[in-house]
């Protein structure tokens, strides 16, 4: 049972849509479905403009960087993934300050206000909803509107790659927004795509930068339905088929609803069974939990209970490990992986097994509906 938190489990309909036969990526059959897929992605985001690339989500994290940077960036560094922002700006030479704090701790607003205020060349932010690294939520959406109310020419980028199809995201005073296959959108790796405002897209037009992971050329073409360069046309076809699947089966409000039921559900019980919940905001893409013994008990899980979840990176490595909310995860399959970690601190003399995580989840699971 593969419960980390990306890559996660492709449903079988999606398989089958992608062993069929390949299609020429410039060919009228292709653009529909690019087309169909586009739409879908304008639903799901509810951006100005969607930009699908044949990278992983980092990728996208570079033309983010490389197109929507003139001037300074700031960027938010509570992880793994905050901090690549300001490595890829080291890579590219481009300026930037950094917010940085433990991988358990959202950035303050005010923080981010205060440089604001007192650094007019900053004129890009660069931040995660979700940075997975420790499963922590940042106030983004807040953060946003309130430098938006400063200087409303500031780029907000959000790395959304653990937080698009798990949430609802307001956009509202988003400039982009970036997601990977391989996590809510139940694919393979190798598909990223950004959802964009009509200010960045102004922007990226106005100073082209790159080749391949041009913003401004692959805008232009991705608007008459193809793509710049060779298009991912297998994950393209899968991406159609999630998006559509997930809007015929109670639609994406839905899907983040029984999502943030699970999430609440799979906290509350390992709660009940004495583990701590390590971000001081948890996100809803999964379940971190803070223990010296994460390495034991996710080996138990694996080799006794067929439940291969997530450790740590870093300096917490070994201090942690995180179960996926993304996707379709079945109900028991949440709640086999809680009793079986009630299991494991049983076999690890950490606590006596008495059922109390399994009882916890389908209550709150149920109640929760």
């Amino acid at each position: 049972m593969l419960l980390t938190p990306g890559p996660t489990p492709v449903p079988e309909f999606v398989r089958k849509a992608m062993a069929d036969v390949t299609i020429h990526h410039r060919t009228p059959e292709f653009e529909k479905i690019f087309e169909e897929t586009r739409e879908l992605l304008f639903e799901l985001y509810g951006m100005d403009e969607v930009v699908m690339l044949a990278s992983s989500g980092s990728g996208a994290m570079e033309a983010c960087v490389t197109n929507l940077t003139h001037k300074k960036a700031l960027t938010i560094n509570s992880g793994k993934f905050g901090d690549r922002f300001g490595k890829i700006c080291k890579a590219f030479d481009i300026e930037y300050s950094e917010i940085k704090n433990e991988w358990n701790t959202p950035v303050d607003v005010a923080a981010v206000v205060d440089i604001v205020k007192n650094d007019k060349d900053i004129d890009a932010i660069f931040i995660q909803l979700c940075e997975s690294a420790g499963g922590l939520r940042h106030p983004v959406e807040q953060m946003a509107k309130a430098v938006k109310e400063i200087n409303p020419d500031i780029t907000i980028v959000a790395d959304g790659i653990t937080a698009i199809g798990v949430e609802k995201i307001d956009t509202t005073n988003l400039d982009a927004v970036i997601t990977g296959s391989q996590k809510a959108l139940m694919l393979p790796p190798g598909l990223a795509i950004i959802g964009l405002s009509n200010k960045a897209v102004e922007k990226i037009e106005k100073k082209p930068k790159g080749f391949y992971f041009n913003l401004a050329t692959e805008i232009k073409k991705q608007k008459t339905n193809t793509t710049a360069w060779t298009a991912a046309t297998t994950l393209i076809i899968g991406l159609k088929e999630v998006l559509a699947y997930i809007k015929a089966n109670g639609g994406f409000e839905e899907l983040y609803k029984q999502t943030a039921i699970r999430a609440n559900a799979t906290r509350e019980s390992l709660k009940a069974i004495g583990c701590e919940i390590y971000p001081k905001v948890p996100a809803d893409a999964m379940t971190t939990i803070y223990t010296e013994h994460a390495p034991e008990i996710r080996k138990i899980l694996k080799t006794k209970y067929d439940v291969n979840i997530a450790g740590g990176q870093d300096h917490i490595k070994s201090l942690i490990f995180r179960i996926n909310h993304m996707g379709l995860v079945e109900n028991f399959e949440a709640a086999w992986v809680v009793n079986a970690i009630e299991l494991a601190m049983d076999e690890l003399n950490l606590r006596t097994f008495d059922g109390t995580a399994n009882k916890v989840f389908l209550e709150n699971m149920f109640k929760g509906n």
